[in-house]
């Protein structure tokens, strides 16, 4: 009988089902967009209600449209998530307490400012291996409960869950039976001790988090579950392999080696570098996370997070209205030579990694007269290859050199002019992969390695298929745009 997987890619925008064969081939998708909500300065919101049920809707019609025979098939799912997105719940309802607090929401700026100010960085850096940030999920808990009349006594009665998109949804797909996450989720909470591989009580405290809000932590490559979908399947499927989409991604792109490292071009970008299986304090503007935990080891990342690229692009679009898609910018961002002086500094959330000043704002700069549409549209999508040129060079001096070459997934990747500038600023090679959705394919493997289809990280490296390497022609022109970018950051921090 032959087995699918279908995986479950949760992102900041929408909710993706793909339906992979155990050769790991995509047979199918479903993609279905979440509304994003902004009801003050700072604030970022998802319904978490929409989103569940957006995932079961994907998953229904990823079934229907394959033409499968679900009698004659056996099916299992998997679950790559936003990370950091947290929601609280009442156990006995099932319903949110409010709307999701996105990761990019920034409204827990002043916890972290005056956790900060009291001297605990080095304590929760030297547990959790993370800086304090509001991205983090600790401080948006922690608001909900000091802001929302009564929260904080329902939580103290046990009343209340809390737990990123991945633990909402096994929660809600096994009807509340299941309540669980796993090793790299929790290591973006700010909440987890990546040296005891559990909930820390000192940071709870310090969160004024109690800890049976907490979720199960288990490996990635764990059964979490079963679920019958809301009725898309007769009888219950496995919900078996969960991580974190840029985990997803470095396993996805067969990262199992100590040195080897990823970027995902998304909604944000994450860049990680596998450090092996000590947790590594992690050099100036990185955070050190679990990477993955699979075959009863656990493998750390050196990872830093940029908040706005893909989501740079949408917004030209959708805002600004400067173009119809992001398909159509590499037409219009080649048909001028340069930017033309023209810099945008997307700090729509602030500024993460290397920089971390959550109090940025957005800016464009250097416009003149001159300045066209094709500028404007060509400095946005320069800002993703500058921002991801801000962290390589931090994490290349942490590892002692230049990286051997960087492997690269998400949509952004198709952009030729991106790429090309990508590896030009980098004066390394650019190695992008035939799966788009790379961290879906991580999904699937730690799925695969849930229920004992692969034993080893040896049995899925043939899955990883190279489509093309840009190699790095570095002019210049791409070094003279760079320092016109760090100095448009300076005037953005400055302000």
């Amino acid at each position: 009988m032959r087995h699918y997987i279908i995986a479950i890619d949760q992102s900041t925008s929408a909710t993706k089902a793909l339906l992979f064969d155990e050769q790991c081939k995509l047979v199918d998708r479903c993609d279905i967009a979440h509304k994003q909500y902004y009801p003050q300065e700072g604030y970022v919101e998802h319904d978490a209600e929409e989103i569940y049920q957006n995932t079961v809707e994907a998953i229904r019609q990823v079934v229907d449209n394959c033409e499968l025979s679900i009698v004659n098939c056996q099916f299992s799912l998997a679950i790559t998530n936003q990370r950091e997105t947290v929601v609280v719940w009442n156990k006995h309802t099932g319903k949110p307490i409010a709307k999701a607090v996105v990761w990019q929401d920034t409204r827990g700026a002043e916890i972290c400012r005056q956790l900060r100010e009291a001297g605990k960085t080095q304590m929760i850096q030297e547990k959790s291996g993370l800086l304090i940030d509001p991205s983090f999920s600790a401080s948006g808990v922690k608001w909900l409960l000091d802001h929302i009349e009564g929260t904080q006594e329902a939580a103290s009665r046990g009343d209340l869950l809390m737990g990123t998109i991945d633990t909402w949804l096994v929660w809600k797909l096994t009807g509340g039976r299941s309540f669980y996450t796993d090793t790299t989720n929790a290591s973006r909470t700010m909440l987890f001790n990546i040296h005891t591989m559990d909930w820390d009580d000192d940071l709870l405290a310090l969160f004024g988090i109690p800890r049976q809000m907490m979720a199960e932590v288990l490996p990635c490559d764990a059964v979490y579950g079963e679920t019958t979908v809301e009725g898309v399947f007769e009888k219950p499927i496995q919900i078996a392999g969960v991580l974190g989409d840029s985990h997803g991604a470095l396993v996805g792109q067969m990262c199992f080696s100590e040195g080897s490292g990823k970027v995902t071009y998304g909604t944000g970008s994450s860049i990680m570098v596998n450090i092996g299986e000590e947790p590594l304090a992690a050099p100036d503007g990185l955070v050190t996370s679990v990477g993955f935990s699979a075959l009863g080891r656990h493998f750390y990342g050196y990872e830093g997070n940029i908040y706005s690229t893909g989501a740079t692009l949408k917004w030209m679009c959708d805002q600004l209205q400067l173009i119809d898609s992001p398909a159509k910018m590499e037409a219009e961002a080649t048909s001028v030579t340069d930017n033309g002086g023209v810099y945008i500094v997307p700090a729509f959330a602030g500024l993460g990694a290397p920089w971390w000043k959550p109090d940025a704002k957005a800016g464009i700069v250097g416009m003149t007269f001159a300045t066209t549409r094709a500028h404007v549209i060509r400095a946005g999508l320069e800002s993703i290859a500058y921002q991801i040129k801000d962290l390589v060079d931090v994490m290349a001096r942490a590892i002692g050199g230049r990286l051997q070459e960087i492997c690269a997934d998400g949509g952004p990747t198709k952009n030729g002019f991106l790429m090309q500038y990508q590896a030009d600023l980098l004066d390394t090679p650019v190695v992008c992969t035939d799966v788009e959705d790379a961290s879906a394919l991580g999904a699937v493997l730690m799925n695969g390695f849930a229920r004992k289809t692969w034993t080893s990280f040896d049995d899925v490296t043939g899955f990883r298929k190279v489509t093309k390497v840009i190699k790095p022609a570095p002019t210049a022109q791409v070094q003279t745009g760079y320092a016109g970018w760090l100095k448009a950051v300076s005037r953005m921090i400055e302000k």
